[in-house]
């Protein structure tokens, strides 16, 4: 059995009452509405509670903040850089062996052990990878921010002029 071949159970479902179609019967007249009053008008907005702030007002619209100068960095480890069989990594030679995301800033963390000279060129690394990285005879250089030593550029005002 699939699931468009699913059927309510023969005699369970009843057609639902359409009110409003003359006095003969039950829900003629009034419908169903009582008499008189903005209710029976038809005239009520939904969610409506009266003067009371409705529920929708009442609740919270957003949770939490979200820091538009956040930087995020993409991530290596020290296990990827020792499968790499480059001395010298950069954001390019780890864009093009497929390790980061082609936009962004790199960041390399201490994950894994390094057996090798490497000479690494990142925007930020952690002191484990590097304390590790210099431990096995290697360099690390910081470069510089693209946005320089201010904060970034707020996410979704990328066109602003600075």
């Amino acid at each position: 059995m699939k699931v468009h071949e699913l059927r309510p159970a023969e005699g369970s479902t009843r057609p639902r009452r359409r009110v409003g179609r003359g006095i003969a019967g039950k829900g003629g007249k009034t419908a169903g509405r009582g008499t008189k009053g903005q209710k029976a008008r038809n005239t009520m907005k939904a969610g409506f509670e009266g003067g009371q702030l409705p529920l929708a007002q009442r609740v919270p619209k957003l949770k939490g903040f979200k820091n538009p100068f956040r930087v995020e960095y993409n991530v290596v480890n020290l296990d990827a850089l020792a499968g790499l069989d480059t001395d010298r990594v950069t954001p390019d030679t780890l864009r093009t062996a497929g390790l980061v995301h082609k936009h962004g800033l790199v960041k390399v963390l201490g994950r894994g052990e390094l057996g090798r000279k490497v000479s690494v060129e990142a925007h930020a690394v952690s002191k484990s990878a590097e304390a590790a990285i210099t431990g096995a005879g290697g360099t690390v250089t910081i470069l510089p921010m693209p946005f320089g030593n201010g904060r970034p550029p707020a996410k979704g005002n990328q066109h602003t002029n600075r």
